[in-house]
């Protein structure tokens, strides 16, 4: 099936894969040849895009959405990141400063940046 992975700055990846993991609003979802139609929320977390052989790529996504139709799915991310591209120092500085806000008083962006920063070192670690 076709994939595309696109952020507002670029495209992050377009290719054929044999299966496709990420996280829906109502959890983690997989996409293989043939599913049927959907469109949902993506959530932040990690998106597997698996190809011929046990390839992998790895991408931390930040929200979006997803449709999947006629052996194609699109995922249309507000921010995205391959793991080839995370500055991990950046990541772990963004972590640091989340945990710390989580100390004192926080609210939903901030739980939000701890989850982002988390995404983008997961995605990295793998």
């Amino acid at each position: 099936m076709q994939v595309e992975l696109v952020s507002p700055e670029r495209i992050l990846f377009s290719g054929e894969a044999e299966m496709v993991i990420l996280r829906a609003a109502g959890g983690d979802i997989a996409f293989l040849e043939n599913h049927a139609p959907f469109l949902g929320a993506v959530d932040i977390g990690v998106v597997r895009i698996i190809g011929s052989g046990q390839s992998e790529e790895r991408a931390a996504v930040h929200g979006g959405f997803v449709e999947v139709r006629d052996n194609r799915v699109i995922i249309l991310s507000d921010v995205a990141e391959l793991a080839s591209q995370v500055d991990v120092e950046r990541a772990r500085e963004a972590q640091r400063r989340a945990e710390e806000q989580m100390r004192g008083e926080h609210d939903a962006e901030c739980d939000a940046a701890l989850r982002r920063a988390h995404v983008r070192l997961e995605v990295v670690n793998g």
